[in-house]
């Protein structure tokens, strides 16, 4: 298929407003409308609307055994844009705008697939992974959908390399609570609430070390974000709150690490927890990537090493499915001002993509 294909769908696609947050999308929403006009003749178009952003749309062809997965809302765009954030730009072989590499230039390949390829073929764009509180992969695997499949390839962008394993990504907030009362009173020491966090997040930190190799490669990420409580230093602290995240290895828990994490409170803290996002590594826990490893020697598509940012090929591979990251641009590209992909690596992932399709069956 021409380069021009790509743009004009790019272009359309960055055109529509899909910022998340505020996620203010619809099963009637213009990018909705444009992908199930665009896809070509020969689909099997199912629209489902979740409410409040959640929005999945399911594109199917012929038998297919492969999934091609794509989120189409992004992050918000942001100040520091030299160019309209909305309004596809290119220039020196790179094509700007909110969503071009993460991940709307995947998308764009794989419409301009549908309508020039007359393979089997299966699309499932969504429309909320770039906040927390994501449902559609989810809602879909649970409606046995999912099962059809051999492999999902979740077209992040990887620079078109295979990639078979990533981190999980957990993030959660923590409330803790004191006695208050004058800081005169020797209590203070165990009573006051910041006191309580402090020592929380000692053993935390601690814990995550002792779970990293001796040779100093991170095993265990672990990050206090922000970190509030108190009124006074002459007053014993009633309330503190802080938030925190952590990526965990391929292969490991995020359940089990959440569980020890919260172990470290001290006794009679009376720390309340709020989980806003488990994601688990990919392969998820206990899960392996022989099938996925196959799946890409058989493609001829060249591995690349784990990478540290999480994915929804995670919540595939919880449920049972061969999942692997594949697509377009570069994560160094994604979520900043003048954001971009290289048309090269657009290119690229044509190739890949037409070829898994072709062949797959």
């Amino acid at each position: 298929m021409s380069q021009s294909a790509i743009l004009r769908h790019l272009a359309a696609l960055v055109a529509c407003d899909t910022q998340n947050p505020p996620r203010d999308i619809t099963g009637a929403s213009s990018i909705i409308t444009y992908c199930s006009g665009a896809v070509g003749p020969g689909f099997d178009i199912e629209v489902i609307d979740h409410g409040s952003g959640h929005v999945s749309f399911y594109a199917v062809r012929g038998e297919p055994t492969v999934l091609f997965n794509v989120h189409i809302d992004t992050v918000p765009c942001g100040p520091g844009w030299r160019r309209d954030p909305l309004a596809l730009h290119v220039e020196d072989g790179r094509a700007f705008g909110r969503g071009s590499c993460d991940i709307k230039g995947a998308a764009a390949t794989l419409l301009a697939i549908a309508e020039s390829q007359p393979e089997h073929m299966a699309l499932l764009f969504t429309t909320d992974e770039e906040a927390p509180g994501a449902r559609c992969v989810r809602l879909f695997c649970e409606s046995g959908k999912a099962e059809q499949f051999d492999q999902v390839v979740v077209a992040e962008p990887t620079a078109c390399r295979a990639i078979l394993g990533h981190r999980g990504f957990l993030s959660a907030r923590g409330r803790f609570q004191g006695v208050p009362g004058h800081s005169s009173e020797a209590r203070a020491i165990d009573d006051n609430a910041v006191h309580r966090m402090v020592q929380w997040a000692s053993r935390a930190l601690e814990l995550a070390r002792n779970r990293n190799p001796a040779d100093g490669v991170s095993g265990t990420c672990l990050n206090i974000g922000t970190v509030e409580g108190g009124t006074a230093n002459n007053v014993i602290a009633g309330e503190a709150e802080l938030t925190w995240s952590a990526r965990l290895q391929p292969g490991a828990s995020n359940r089990e690490f959440l569980k020890d994490i919260e172990a470290c409170a001290p006794q009679g803290a009376g720390v309340e927890w709020d989980v806003d996002h488990i994601g688990e590594p990919l392969p998820a826990a206990g899960r392996g990537d022989e099938v996925a490893r196959r799946f890409a020697s058989q493609h001829a598509l060249e591995p690349g090493k784990p990478v540290d940012f999480w994915t929804e090929a995670a919540i595939f591979s919880e449920y049972g499915l061969s999942a692997l990251v594949l697509g377009p641009g570069n994560i160094e590209q994604a979520h900043i001002a003048d954001e971009w992909v290289a048309q090269e690596q657009l290119e690229q992932a044509a190739k890949l993509y037409g070829r898994i399709i072709a062949t797959a069956r």
